[in-house]
């Protein structure tokens, strides 16, 4: 067999010109101790803060992330089942920072903080990535809030209103509805175009379950992305979840959408936080947190914003949760977030328990910028609102001591007990937002003084019932203009006038 020469030149020759030298350096250290989640690695003398790094141990490769820069040693804080490393594994340095996978391909599923589902519905299928610690948009690159962002609470929308790119922090003691809040507020997002995200942060499993099959029910999932660090993780995990919940959620804010986030909730994040310091023997402060803890916070909430139309004007919605012990608004965590925020709805364990559901202090929550991006037509009928309950209370502290009252002190008491049964509103059925002018419109301008306590709510359903169906005209009209002018309020009384009738008519008929 002869060999051509010519052909073995251009084999060598294509050989040459397709060849790369690939050498691929790395940094390999060990493991010198690991439990409790962390593990002290020697070696790795240029990681960076932040850095993935790599365990590959006999039971298997796991993920940690480099978190304390010591002189002789590195604190790696281990994403997931840190029983599988042991003693003198083999640590390698990846060269990459902590990422998740972003996309439209995570809306509608149930994920841990790293990006794996949790749904059993395969794997993400995206190629776009995410770093987890991002900077926050500066002054420059923001406007200010004018759009409204509907939670469908009557209570909220007409007195702490939220707009697009506000943090609204909603606090109060365990088991006082705040989920509830965040639940209603993403399904009230319903066809609005807003990408929702629930971080679920130390929460029961059986509780995620539960809140994943209600937005399941009322068709919400298919807009939504559910990230769980439940109890039974660990800490490194639940620490990480807000953020990755935030890179996730500003992919479509990036890119000209509006988003909203709901963190349930930062006092459990805190406390993993806080759990990893101690372990990486950071020095503790205050209630033993970190000295960094309000840094923790801040550069996660700053995230939220409604960018600038030379970035494309999308908006990202913050609203992070912290729970309360017996009311201490003035612990550490909470007063931390209290000053991040744009204002607070406080819910009170008293006010809950009488009945008053969502159970929201008037005179402590407040919201510092909802009010410019509040419907006109809302500000013209709540605008008094918040003082008319502020000032029955007082009264109706007064009248308690039993002493006789004059007919305009009596009948401003009525209409403060009616305005108060008109707020209350079950869980998961927001509301929409001239649905709430409406009802709204009649309690404040008095047309519901007649009627009795008990009635209220019946009234309310029917008077809504009637619009729809026979005064649609003026629901369209409000609706689409936003405004309620001289011609649409005339219009309304007329409407509140003719179903004030039908209802005297009915009850009458029931009386016989």
């Amino acid at each position: 067999m002869k060999f051509k020469a010519d052909e073995i030149a251009s084999v060598i020759q294509r050989e040459i010109e397709q060849f790369e030298s690939r050498i691929d350096v790395r940094e390999v250290g060990r493991v010198i101790e690991v439990g409790d989640g962390i593990a002290r690695v020697y070696g790795l003398s240029s990681v960076m803060s932040g850095e993935m790094v790599e365990f590959s141990g006999s039971a298997g490769k796991a993920t940690g992330l480099a978190f304390n820069l010591e002189e002789n040693s590195v604190g790696v804080i281990i994403l997931g089942d840190f029983l599988s490393i042991n003693e003198g594994d083999e640590v390698r340095s990846t060269g990459r920072l902590l990422s998740v996978p972003v996309g439209d391909a995570v809306l509608g599923r149930v994920i841990d903080p790293l990006g794996n589902p949790l749904d059993g519905g395969g794997p993400i299928a995206t190629t776009e990535r995410r770093p987890v610690e991002s900077d926050a948009p500066g002054v420059a690159e923001r406007q200010p809030v004018n759009v409204p962002l509907q939670t469908g609470i009557k209570a909220i929308d007409s007195m702490t209103p939220i707009g697009r790119g506000q943090r609204e922090l909603i606090i109060g003691d365990r088991k006082t509805g705040k989920t509830a809040i965040g639940i209603d507020t993403i399904i009230n997002q319903k066809g609005t175009g807003v990408k929702c995200f629930y971080v679920a942060v130390g929460q029961k499993e059986s509780t995620t379950a539960g809140l994943i099959e209600i937005l399941r029910k009322h068709g919400a999932m298919e807009y939504t992305t559910v990230i769980v660090a439940g109890a039974s993780d660990p800490a490194p995990l639940q620490y990480i979840a807000p953020y990755a919940g935030c890179a996730m959620a500003e992919y479509f804010t990036y890119n000209g959408q509006d988003a909203l986030i709901v963190y349930d909730d930062l006092s459990k994040q805190a406390v993993a936080y806080r759990q990893i310091s101690l372990l990486m023997r950071r020095p503790p402060g205050r209630e033993a947190y970190p000295g960094d803890i309000f840094y923790c916070h801040s550069r996660l909430l700053e995230r939220a914003a409604k960018l600038s139309d030379e970035l494309g004007g999308g908006s990202l919605t913050a609203l992070p949760i912290v729970e309360t012990l017996e009311g201490e608004v003035s612990a550490y965590i909470p007063t931390n977030v209290i000053s991040i925020t744009d204002g607070q709805i406080y819910l009170q364990p008293d006010l809950f328990f009488a009945g008053q559901r969502p159970a929201m202090n008037v005179g402590i929550s407040v919201s510092r910028v909802g009010g410019a991006a509040q419907v006109p037509a809302m500000k013209k009928v709540a605008g008094g609102l918040r003082l008319d309950l502020a000032a029955f209370r007082e009264l109706e502290a007064f009248a308690q001591l039993g002493t006789d009252l004059d007919t305009a002190t009596q009948s401003r008491l009525d209409r403060g007990y009616r305005m108060t049964e008109l707020l209350k509103q079950g869980v998961y059925r927001p509301m929409h937002v001239t649905d709430q002018i409406l009802s709204i419109y009649a309690g404040t301008h008095g047309h519901l003084d007649k009627v009795p306590l008990k009635d209220v709510h019946a009234w309310e359903e029917g008077f809504l019932k009637f619009v729809h169906e026979e005064k649609q005209g003026l629901w369209q009209k409000i609706t689409e203009s936003r405004k309620l002018d001289d011609e649409a309020a005339v219009e309304l009384d007329q409407a509140i006038a003719e179903f004030q009738n039908r209802w005297a008519g009915q009850k009458e008929t029931v009386r016989v």
